[in-house]
């Protein structure tokens, strides 16, 4: 078994969301050795359930996506591990990965598939999990926003990421109010456009969120308790790029891999896809970004090949 664990892989796939598990169904069915590690923290695992996953006209929860994708790639062969990957080297041969549990892996080249984290509202897990599935706590307005139409909108804003979510909102309601952190944040211009457009504002700090079955409360100091039927957070988010640092990949003034990063990251061998690479972070991308990464990935092993081949002869 040891043995096993620790044979060089021609790929290693750090995640195991869509994108993650999109690249291992292609690199599979390139009859590629593959090794897919996970720490079983997806996003998509917390999704209750999409409505804009591409052939779900009905939606689809977020852990049955994960297990149907992961069960299509370990029908061809793919090898699904949940293990944290806490450090990557380049070696003269590939890559050398060294697990929280002190074991390593080994492969010839790598895909980059770990994500973003959230910056959460201050709530006790198990709320604010309830929260989210009760559908009255959203991140995703790209997502979920057409769900909300003609609801009572709540955006919790930071920076100018509160006014931008706040005014895409718009478009699906006439009752959006914007909460930013502090009123300062918003520079004149965007308090005249939040006014033209119709998006109400409510200054003053947050003292709590107060989610129940079908609402959720909001107490800002100095003001009458506010209720809305969801609120959106927009408080940015942090790409789990350590690896990918580690690697000496270059990234972007937010923290992702930068979007050639897909098809060339600038490390031989190393290729990124899904959230932590910078874009629109959506289902469907992060499956585009899986089949490029895994397709670049199989023709830079098949260029290796070749050019060892080239040099015996």
């Amino acid at each position: 078994m040891a043995a096993e664990l620790n044979a060089r892989r021609d790929v290693v796939i750090i995640g195991a969301g869509p994108a993650g598990l999109a690249a291992a169904l292609y690199l599979a069915r390139y009859r590629r050795d593959i090794l897919v590690l996970h720490d079983g923290k997806s996003r998509a695992l917390r999704i209750p359930l999409t409505h804009n996953a591409p052939g779900f006209p009905d939606g689809i929860r977020g852990p049955e996506l994960i297990a149907r994708m992961t069960r299509h790639a370990v029908q061809y062969g793919a090898a699904v591990e949940e293990a944290e990957v806490v450090m990557i080297d380049a070696v003269a041969d590939g890559f050398h990965l060294r697990l929280k549990d002190g074991s390593t892996r080994a492969s010839r080249a790598v895909i980059l598939a770990t994500g973003i984290e959230l910056n959460q509202v201050d709530l006790p897990d198990a709320v604010h999990e309830a929260a989210i599935r009760a559908g009255v706590l959203r991140y995703c307005p790209v997502c979920d926003g057409y769900e909300h139409t003609d609801r009572r909108i709540g955006v919790i804003g930071c920076d100018s990421n509160g006014a931008a979510e706040a005014l895409f909102l718009r478009q699906y309601s006439d009752d959006v109010t914007l909460m930013p952190l502090s009123h300062p944040e918003l520079s004149p211009a965007q308090v005249q456009e939040l006014a033209a457009s119709g998006v109400g504002v409510e200054t003053g700090p947050l003292l709590a969120l107060e989610p129940v079955a079908d609402r959720i409360g909001v107490r800002l100091e100095g003001r009458a308790p506010l209720e809305f039927d969801v609120i959106y957070p927009a408080l940015g988010c942090r790409p789990r790029s350590v690896l990918a640092e580690q690697l000496g990949i270059g990234l972007t003034g937010a923290g992702c891999v930068s979007a050639a990063g897909v098809a060339d990251s600038g490390v031989p061998g190393v290729f990124a896809a899904g959230d932590v690479v910078e874009g629109l972070d959506q289902i469907s991308v992060a499956m585009g970004h899986g089949a490029i990464a895994a397709t670049k990935a199989h023709n830079w092993l098949r260029e290796q090949d070749h050019d060892t081949l080239q040099a015996k002869a």
